[in-house]
C-alpha cells in the first residue's frame, strides 16, 4: 500500500504533490531545492550552500521513514549551469559513501522558484 510522507522539518511541497511516498519498501522523493524549511526562503547565495540546504532536507526525509542515506539507490540532479558540476560532485562524494548511489546529472533551462539545482531520489528498506 502507498503510504505518503510529509514531515514539519523539511519544505511543504510548492505544488500538488507529495514530499515522497513509500511503496514496497521504497521510498521515492521528489524533487528537492533549496528551500529552508524554518523560514521558507530559497537559499540561491551559491551552488554549495544551495546544494548543502538540499542535503539538510534530504536527511529530514530518510529520517521520517527510518532511514540512512545509505539506503538511497538512485538520484537525479537537475543543474541550471552544467559549470557547477564539479563543485556539486565533491559535495555530493561528501555527503555519500561508496558504494555511490546511481545517477544522473542533468542541465535544464529553469527550475521551480528559479532554483539553482534540484535531487530527487529513490531509497530502498
Amino acid at each position: 500500500m502507498k503510504k505518503t510522507i510529509n514531515i514539519p522539518n523539511a519544505p511543504v511541497p510548492v505544488g500538488p504533490y507529495s514530499q515522497a511516498v513509500e511503496y514496497n519498501g521504497l521510498l521515492i522523493a521528489s524533487g528537492q531545492i533549496a528551500i529552508n524549511p524554518i523560514d521558507g526562503i530559497l537559499n540561491t547565495a551559491s551552488i554549495s550552500e544551495e546544494l548543502t540546504q538540499i542535503f539538510k532536507n534530504i536527511d529530514a526525509l530518510l529520517a521520517a521513514s527510518k532511514l540512512e542515506r545509505e539506503n538511497i539507490l538512485k538520484c537525479s540532479i537537475f543543474l541550471k549551469n552544467m559549470d557547477d558540476f564539479e563543485v556539486v560532485n565533491k559535495i555530493y562524494s561528501n555527503f555519500f559513501n561508496e558504494p555511490y548511489p546511481a545517477r544522473e546529472t542533468v542541465q535544464v533551462s529553469r527550475l521551480p522558484k528559479d532554483a539553482n539545482i534540484e535531487i530527487s531520489f529513490i531509497a530502498g528498506k
